[in-house]
């Protein structure tokens, strides 16, 4: 779904204190109605173009609000999910005697801290003022690494990316990863593209960096050179870094290498070093995802100067810091990449910025609280039901492709039927006892929070695989596959309408959250998720014959995609949303079928309910999900970095190719919604 690729590791540790969700209270607004007709566009016909006429006129009265970059379905149901928690925020931190070490108690301190403007405000700069000594404190290019590693420890990510996750060749265990970053534009393009809007932006985005360290007590000039420093270092780290296709290739990102190996081959940084200073010294090896980019860093920790890296540096703190800083700091942050680079004009509600940082700094344990009053066992034994019809109806399609060889069938067999499954929230929770939560500082409280959690990212090394950890948090709406733990994860944040309806018919639910579950399933077999067996490692299961067989097929999903134009300058990418797009195409396929099993009849053929067949609500109730208002700039920005397609394409793109849609709403052959059937992809 929006956020819903195949996810790399999971990086968050649970803890073994169970706790049971309880009965759902209607604390948030009420949700939209099933196939409303008052969200159609009649005078666009089905077959002409099915995404105009299923959403037309919900676009036309939902403008995009003020404090966003985009407006939909995935939106509206999070400040649903955000009315409900506003009000656990609220009551929790108006006490403030809570148990010490509570979860009512580091929720409600933590949301405290950040709505205390006053007192954020009379901090100023003090909070960075030893994290600036240490910047200024560099004598040389040999004391980067315990510095770098300082920050990192406070999952600050500057010069590049470390963490733990699962060796993704043997996923029965964890290793180190060294990965390619450090830069503070959206992604390594921003920096070599030498059109006119690249420029222009990257002339914005040197001046914004001027701004902030002026802001930090720089004077004017002397800012700006620092923020030229700062480009030109930014852009030697983006001109050694892989593009978002070639990120998507698992086994080019599977380099795994002795510590030894890592200091002969990216000389001029001291490694050793930095494993010291994170406290894994006796690290023996890892996996460095990018070979090049480790290689041009150390090259350039040796050879630039060491005023460079200090403004970097000092950069990539304040960037990094500017949302729990003085509203100066936030006001300017917000300026280049609200305003500049995503087009909003306006900031969010504060309480909506500290709610989203709780939620990333303690988010089990605001999950706690948001189960109890907004999910229900209902809703979650229902879904188990969606899950295993969905399951069924897949092994049904694999059994039945006829391009797929009996070998490659049987493997794939294997790999869905041991697919993991974990719906509404973690059955343990993550234990927060060692993180101090406090009603000060917010800036320490968040810089507690992103130690407490990198700390328990390196502490994962040499212990077993948990096998619970989820990778996203209750209240979020979105899904997951996870390629090394061969699971699929469903949050209670997006069990509601218009995915899930708890009382709603077949039809509806299956062309929402059934083509969820689809999609999700389908990442398994995707063109990145395929090369993962049944146990979650990186190994290949397919004959040569079957591959070639698959990446013909893949190849029509590519060129269909490449043929759109969201804006008139730029097409969609379909290398980048390749896996995306089969997802589409493979969840609705295999909902569809699900579907049709459930109501035990060809769903054309059935009772209608509000004038409609269980086929039509099924792709009018799809369509609804996808609907969704964008401000150009960040469709800009999203067709650069996104791997998911714009929300209009995920409804004509894979609809245009599927003979049942056609079937539904009686769309002839030559028909805008009709493909040829030759350029038609058909993959499961």
């Amino acid at each position: 779904m929006r956020s819903m690729s195949a996810l790399a590791i999971p990086v968050l540790t649970l803890s073994f204190t169970a706790a049971a969700a309880g009965p759902a209270v209607p604390s948030a607004p009420a949700g939209p109605k099933p196939v409303d007709p008052a969200s159609f566009d009649p005078a666009v016909k089905p077959c002409e173009d099915f995404y105009q006429h299923a959403v037309g006129g919900w676009l036309k009265a939902n403008p995009v609000p003020a404090d966003k970059s985009r407006w939909g379905s995935f939106e509206e149901l999070a400040d649903r999910n955000r009315a409900v928690l506003k009000t656990i925020l609220e009551e929790t931190s108006a006490k403030a005697d809570w148990p010490k070490g509570s979860v009512k108690q580091k929720v409600g301190d933590f949301f405290a801290s950040g709505m205390d403007e006053a007192a954020i405000e009379t901090a100023g700069t003090k909070p960075l003022e030893p994290w600036l000594a240490k910047i200024d404190a560099l004598k040389s290019s040999s004391d980067l690494p315990k510095l770098v590693a300082d920050l990192h420890g406070r999952r600050l990510m500057a010069g590049y990316a470390f963490f733990v996750g699962q060796d993704q060749k043997e996923t029965t265990r964890y290793l180190a990863m060294l990965s390619q970053g450090g830069l503070g534009l959206p992604d390594r393009d921003y920096y070599v593209k030498d059109d006119a809007k690249s420029k222009e932006l990257r002339e914005k985005y040197a001046a914004h960096v001027a701004r902030m360290l002026e802001l930090l007590g720089d004077a004017p000039d002397a800012a700006k050179a620092k923020a030229a420093t700062v480009m030109a270092l930014e852009t030697k780290l983006a001109t050694a870094a892989r593009t978002r296709v070639e990120l998507r290739d698992p086994e080019r990102n599977y380099n795994r290498k002795s510590v030894a190996e890592l200091v002969a081959e990216a000389p001029g940084y001291d490694w050793a070093a930095y494993f010291e200073a994170l406290g894994i010294a006796g690290l023996k090896e890892l996996n460095v995802r990018q070979p090049e980019f480790a290689k041009a860093f150390a090259a350039l920790a040796a050879s630039e100067p060491l005023d460079a890296w200090k403004a970097y540096l000092r950069w990539h703190l304040v960037r990094a810091s500017a949302d729990v800083l003085p509203t100066r700091f936030e006001e300017e942050a917000f300026s280049f990449y609200g305003r500049t680079l995503n087009g909003v004009p306006q900031q969010e509600e504060r309480w909506k910025r500290v709610q989203a940082a709780t939620d990333r700094a303690l988010g089990e344990a605001l999950g706690q609280l948001y189960v109890e009053r907004a999910f229900s066992p209902k809703s979650k034994e229902r879904m188990k039901v969606l899950v295993e019809n969905l399951r069924a109806s897949l092994k049904d399609r694999i059994a039945a492709l006829p391009w797929m060889g009996d070998e490659t069938k049987k493997a794939a067999q294997r790999k869905l039927a041991a697919f993991g499954v974990k719906i509404g929230y973690p059955d343990t929770w993550r234990d927060y006892s060692a993180l101090e939560v406090s009603r000060g500082s917010y800036f320490e409280n968040v810089v507690a929070a992103n130690a407490f959690e990198a700390k328990r990212n390196l502490g994962k090394l040499g212990k077993p695989i948990d096998r619970t950890e989820w990778g996203m948090t209750p209240p979020t709406v979105n899904a997951y596959y996870s390629p090394t733990m061969n699971e699929i994860v469903f949050p209670a944040g997006i069990l509601q309408p218009p995915f899930f309806w708890a009382d709603g018919d077949d039809a509806v639910n299956y062309g929402g959250i059934g083509v969820v579950i689809g999609h999700e399933m389908t990442h398994g077999f995707d063109d990145s998720g395929s090369r993962y067996d049944a146990d979650g490692n990186l190994k290949n299961w397919w004959t040569e014959e079957d591959r070639k067989a698959y990446e013909a097929r893949t190849a029509l999903v590519v060129k269909q995609f490449d043929g759109y134009r969201p804006l008139a300058d730029q097409a969609i990418n379909g290398k980048l949303t390749l896996g995306e797009n089969v997802s589409d195409l493979g969840g609705l396929k295999v909902a569809y079928e699900a579907l049709r099993k459930a109501l035990g009849k060809d769903p054309n053929a059935a009772e209608k309910v509000e004038g409609y067949t269980p086929a039509q609500r099924f792709f009018l109730n799809y369509a609804s999900v996808w609907r969704n208002n964008i401000r150009d700039e960040a469709l800009r920005v999203r067709l650069n970095t996104d791997s998911h397609s714009p929300g209009r394409f995920r409804v004509l793109g894979p609809l245009s190719a599927l003979p049942d849609f056609h079937a539904a709403f009686g769309c002839a052959s030559g028909s805008p919604m009709v493909m040829p059937e030759a350029e038609r992809p058909s993959i499961f």
